[in-house]
Formats: C-alpha cells, structure tokens, sequence
C-alpha cells in the first residue's frame, strides 16, 4: 500500500457485474482516488452501468464524458463504443479509433494512457474476462511502476483475461475480489 497512489483504473468483461459489484460498492464515501473502468459491452447498446452502479456506491458514479476533468471520489465508466483515454492533463478522452484485440472501448488503451499520465501513482486492476484485453495495459501500468492486480482466475467467471494478464505480468499481485476491495478502502 501507498499513500502515493492517485488514480485507479479497471478493465472487465464477462462477469464483469458480480465482480465490480464485489468492490465499487465497498469504497467509502470519502473516498479519494478516481477510478476509471471499462467493460466491454456492445458497441450498439446502451450501457446502464453508470446508472446501476449510482444506486448502488457511496461515491459518485458516471459515463465519462469527453475532456472531463478526472476528479477524485468519481467512477468513470467508458461509453460504449468508445476507447477511454487519460491526457498527460488528467483529463479524459474519447476515441472512435479502431477497436483493439476486438474490442471498443479497449482496457488496454485505458491502462496505457493513464500510466503515462499517472506513472507510478497508479494502481490496475484486471478482473474477470474471456480474451486477453488488459494483459499489456497491464504490463505498462507496472513498467512504470505502478500497482498491477489481478482477480484470482479461480474465482474468476471468465478466467482467461486474467490469466492472460498473470502470464504477461508475472509481478502483478494476484487477490481475491474481496482482497482488492480491501486494498482500495486502505489506499
């Protein structure tokens, strides 16, 4: 744990419901970091997630929008269809560029923006999934040494993304989901 950390980012896919569930709603109401998430969703349907986590989190919870300011004690969701990037300003941005290893909004854009904008001052996390989408974001986020976690694949619906992100990042600490929410409360 670190007293330097100042933003959080999370990448998730199927499953991705139960497991966020099992940590944004634990975060306290002063909770001071921004956490930013993806989860793959289809691109031609409207994602309710903001809207369901809201009623669930004692901190704010919203879609990101474009060149908004990152403010701590806030969940950005990514749109659908839309990469979500952090600018070297804190800001966010949104991006139709292409979708990568299928996806769009991608985790691994995410992770790698807001590793170089936050450095070693930022903590990802890789939850549950069925492809390798958050594997390199990962890799980069520790790379500049920030704090990679991943969910534990047995616990895991979908083990594949993070046993794609263990094997490409083999320093990232492996946790369970109520670990993770532990680790964040304490952050």
């Amino acid at each position: 744990m670190t007293a330097r950390s100042e933003a959080v980012v999370i990448g998730a896919s199927a499953g991705a419901l139960e497991a966020l569930s099992a940590i944004l709603p634990s975060l306290p109401a002063g909770f001071r970091l921004p956490v930013m998430v993806v989860v793959h969703v289809p691109a031609d349907k409207r994602s309710v997630l903001a809207e369901l986590f809201q009623n669930k989190c004692q901190i704010e919870v919203r879609e990101a929008d474009d060149k908004e300011p990152v403010v701590g004690g806030t969940v950005y969701f990514a749109p659908p269809d839309y990469h979500l990037l952090v600018e070297m300003d804190r800001t966010l941005s949104l991006s139709s560029d292409e979708p990568v290893l299928f996806s769009r909004p991608s985790i691994d854009v995410l992770f790698e923006s807001a590793a170089d904008a936050y450095g070693a001052a930022l903590i990802a996390i890789v939850l549950t999934g069925a492809n390798q989408d958050g594997a390199q974001g990962l890799c980069a986020v520790a790379a500049l040494g920030g704090i990679a976690l991943v969910q534990d694949p047995d616990e895991a619906f979908a083990s594949a993304m993070p046993e794609a992100a263990i094997n490409l990042c083999p320093d990232a600490r492996i946790m369970s989901l109520h670990a993770i929410a532990a680790y964040l409360r304490e952050v």
